[in-house]
């Protein structure tokens, strides 16, 4: 008998299923319990079978450190430039495993290049440096970084970030990307999902010449490191002690520039934080200025404090219009030990408390139609009012200019921005003044010689940055002159021409004793407050790595 009749004939043999002993487990009830009872030996096998290791792993098992960082140690980005060819496979790569938006980058490929004896034509590739005391983290109102205690990986907290891009403005290496579609902002975290798990980032794993790998560095190099910049032509080291290791063969001269130095274009506009700005301001020189003629000349009507509450809260409420998550606003303020946004909203908080305290002491006795002689008795909770308001407005004004001091953007210093900030409270200070003094008929002739004055002071030292023009270098001062003498010329001309229009009125106000001349003057001037703070936001050039050629 063949094999194939015994088979049939063992088959017909069969007893009925009916009769047949049902199985007692299923296929998969099997197979599980069977994997219970594996040992250790087998279980090993099995994880580090063929089946388990990642295709690239053969290519990417010498580009990734063996053991964690000790302590002292972290996590860091070696880029060998000899070998970067500008393929730009790295960035393909993090964008695709990373599921990024389409215009979304973490990672980029820029370029250096000098004449000289020889030629320098350099790639460079860079992502998140995962710095030692990194600026996005202390910048952040919302506490929405954290800094790994462990392997030093710089992550990104999507779920706590509230979109308010103070991150991207503190970082001196353009890292932090924001996403409108998303309202938050996200960053190269080094794929530390796959680091986990003993497997190399995307962009280590994609770069055909191996010119990216990670490795472990101490702490302590990382701080030495400091007194230089990664590369020519990137921001100073001192600031944010960047991690990255840039290596190569051949040492690049000190005329080495960024392809991109000379493609500039503006900046955000961030109109939001425009608006809160100038009205902040603006409110706080109208406290300046009742304090000021309820001392010389008069007291004020009660609707003066009101209005100037109410101008203070108006401005106070443009900001969470900038928020990518405004709903999640409240976050705002735990940062408070090392970011200057978030004390910005908490002197502003006392700000308006103490504005509001001003209103209601000068509103109250009217409304509740008290005697003369019972006001009286309040004029020195007014008083106290006024001078905490004042007080608190200074405090909330300086914080303002300390969020974009701190960024240490050259457009943004200390002797540019605060000149601009407590100049646009004295502007406003010395117009409402002017008009005041217009209208009530008492020393108007001195009250506008003093805004002519503050207003010429502060459109001169506007102007005299244009001095930066005449450099033979081009730094950022520079860029930032061109900037507003080139795509914002329009908007530059505009600004001045208010102010030299307000002067005129000013200057008409006073020879014909004109309230409506007083008050077109100080519109006018506050108009061209707000054209110099778009200027401020959008000819302030960013620092960066080195970019590519448009």
């Amino acid at each position: 008998m063949t094999e194939s009749s015994s088979a049939v004939a063992a088959v017909l043999d069969a007893p009925p299923a009916a009769t047949q002993t049902p199985l007692k487990f299923t296929l998969l009830e099997t197979l599980l319990k069977e994997q219970q009872t594996l040992s250790a030996v087998d279980k090993f096998a099995r994880f580090h079978g063929d089946s388990h290791e990642p295709h690239q792993a053969r290519y990417y098992r010498e580009l990734i450190p063996a053991t964690q960082p000790q302590p002292g140690q972290q996590y860091a980005f070696e880029v060998d430039l000899d070998a970067c060819s500008g393929c730009k496979a790295c960035v393909t790569a993090c964008h695709s495993l990373n599921g990024l938006d389409e215009t979304e980058t973490w990672r980029s490929v820029g370029l250096l290049v000098g004449s000289g004896e020889k030629p320098v034509f350099q790639m460079v590739t860079s992502a998140c440096h995962h710095c030692l005391h990194p600026a996005c983290m202390d910048g952040c109102p919302a506490m929405a970084y954290d800094k790994d205690p462990v392997t030093g990986i710089v992550k990104h907290l999507d779920d706590q970030c509230i979109g308010c891009q103070y991150c991207v403005l503190k970082c001196p290496y353009d890292v932090p990307k924001y996403s409108k579609s998303r309202g938050i902002v996200r960053k190269c975290d080094m794929c530390s999902s796959r680091l986990a798990v003993s497997e190399a980032p995307a962009c280590v794993q994609a770069c055909p010449n191996t010119a990216i790998r990670i490795t472990v560095v101490d702490t302590s190099d990382i701080a030495l490191r400091a007194d230089s910049a990664l590369l020519p032509d990137c921001p100073a080291s001192d600031y944010t002690h960047p991690s990255t290791l840039y290596k190569s063969k051949l040492r690049l001269p000190e005329a080495v520039y960024a392809a991109d130095a000379t493609q500039l274009k503006p900046e955000d506009s961030h109109l939001p934080l425009v608006a809160t700005l100038v009205l902040t301001q603006a409110s706080l020189g109208l406290v300046l200025a009742g304090i000021v003629y309820s001392a010389t000349v008069a007291q004020l009507p009660p609707w003066f404090a009101a209005a100037v509450a109410a101008l203070a809260i108006v401005g106070i409420n443009c900001a969470p219009l900038h928020l990518g998550r405004p709903l999640y606003g409240f976050r705002a303020v735990l940062g408070f030990r090392t970011s200057w946004l978030s004390r910005e909203i908490l002197a502003f908080g006392a700000y308006a408390g103490a504005l509001t305290a001003y209103a209601a002491a000068a509103i109250v006795p009217t409304v509740l139609e008290i005697p003369d002689d019972y006001v009286a008795w309040l004029r020195p909770a007014q008083n106290a009012a006024a001078a905490l308001s004042l007080l608190t407005g200074l405090g909330a004004v300086f914080c303002s200019a300390m969020i974009y001091i701190d960024t240490r953007r050259p457009f943004w210093s200390a002797w540019l921005t605060l000149p601009r900030f407590f100049g646009s409270v004295l502007v406003a200070s010395a117009a409402a003044l002017f008009a005041m003094a217009v209208t009530y008929g008492r020393a108007s002739v001195i009250a506008g010689i003093c805004f002519i004055a503050v207003l010429v002071a502060k459109l001169t030292i506007e102007a005299g940055f244009f001095t930066h023009l005449q450099s033979t270098t081009l730094t950022h001062h520079k860029k930032s002159a061109l900037l507003m003498s080139g795509p914002l010329r329009a908007v530059t001309i505009v600004r001045f021409g208010f102010g030299a229009v307000a002067i005129a009125a000013a200057a008409a106000a006073i020879i014909a004793n004109s309230p409506h001349a007083a008050l077109l003057a100080g519109m006018l001037a506050i108009l061209g407050e707000f054209l110099e703070r778009y200027l401020f936001f959008t000819a302030a050039v960013r620092l960066k790595m080195p970019g590519a050629l448009a």
